[in-house]
């Protein structure tokens, strides 16, 4: 059973005894804050921006297969993800890109343009799938699959996940820690990183966490056959994010961002990523890292001795 799918009694969750709710609250926690004194070179901030390159997984996950829906995704590998690499390169800025094992296979050359211009490369699972409604095999099984498939595109081995539903089964953190990452980026328990708990125990496993606030998907996704519809102008989604900043730059701490090719690769959209990116420029002691620099630069929060060894 899942940790996301509520069981038969859920809707009698009232009647638990204490050890049950005590147990689904703690089965994966934030441990120790991990952001260190000070950033690498004396900056100020860390600004970790990542692209999830979903492109046609989204509706190939759900077995749509329409020319439609899938031409959506292969704007963000035809048009947006060339738009977002020449845009960091004129900032000179690192990110982490996050791509499905499917993806990279139907886009070879993307996925070794990453690390080809500097960039990081990490899993976001294989076909995009709910990880929460797999069972423990088959979520480690598409992981690991994932992991090699990336490793052979590109000849960088992931050291980072984040998971497609952005939420852990009950074995995706022992799948995690079993295929050897440094980091994940899929919770939502602190602005600034910290070490992931399993049942009150350090994993050593670092937490980048993420954050709907600072995705650009809630804004700007459409549905045709539903009810999701574009709410927000650009522009004021960039008024949040640039909020969110300026907050992180204030307190010496992480701003992260998570963004995908085929969502903020239109041009309007893209305008406003551009002037988030002028923005954060131009304030000295701007760190830009990817996601692995990153968990890097904070891991040395937790002293050696201190870091689990993990083993399958």
């Amino acid at each position: 059973m899942s940790t996301t799918e509520p069981d038969a009694t859920a809707t009698q969750s009232w009647r638990w005894p204490e050890s049950q709710w005590r147990r689904h609250v703690e089965a994966v926690r934030a441990g120790r804050p991990l952001k260190p004194e000070r950033w690498p070179d004396g900056a100020r901030v860390a600004v970790a921006l990542s692209f999830d390159s979903d492109h046609e997984t989204i509706p190939l996950r759900d077995g749509h297969t329409s020319p439609g829906l899938l031409a959506q995704g292969e704007y963000g590998a035809r048009v947006g993800a060339p738009r977002v690499l020449d845009l960091l390169a004129r900032f000179g800025a690192p990110a982490t890109f996050f791509m499905p094992a499917v993806s990279a296979l139907l886009h070879p050359d993307e996925a070794r343009s990453y690390t080809r211009d500097g960039h990081e490369i990490a899993v976001h699972g294989w076909i995009h799938e709910r990880n929460t409604l797999l069972g423990a095999e088959d979520e480690k099984a598409l992981v690991g699959r994932a992991l090699d498939t990336l490793t052979d595109l590109t000849g960088q081995r992931p050291t980072g996940i984040r998971t497609p539903s952005w939420d852990f089964s009950d074995s995706t953190l022992r799948t995690i820690l079993d295929l050897g990452f440094s980091y994940d980026s899929s919770l939502m328990a602190d602005d600034e990183p910290y070490e992931i708990l399993a049942a009150g125990r350090p994993t050593g496993l670092v937490e980048i966490p993420v954050d709907w606030i600072r995705d650009d998907a809630p804004y700007f996704t459409m549905d045709r056959y539903g009810a999701v519809r574009p709410h927000s102008r650009p522009r004021d989604v960039l008024e949040i994010w640039t909020d969110e900043f300026d907050a992180a730059y204030r307190s010496g701490g992480v701003f992260q961002l998570t963004l995908h090719p085929h969502v903020i690769g239109h041009r309007s959209r893209l305008i406003v990523l551009r002037e988030l990116l002028d923005h954060i420029a131009g304030h000295p002691g701007v760190w830009f890292a990817t996601h692995a620099e990153l968990a890097q630069a904070v891991r040395a929060a937790i002293p050696p001795h201190e870091i689990p060894e993990h083993t399958s």
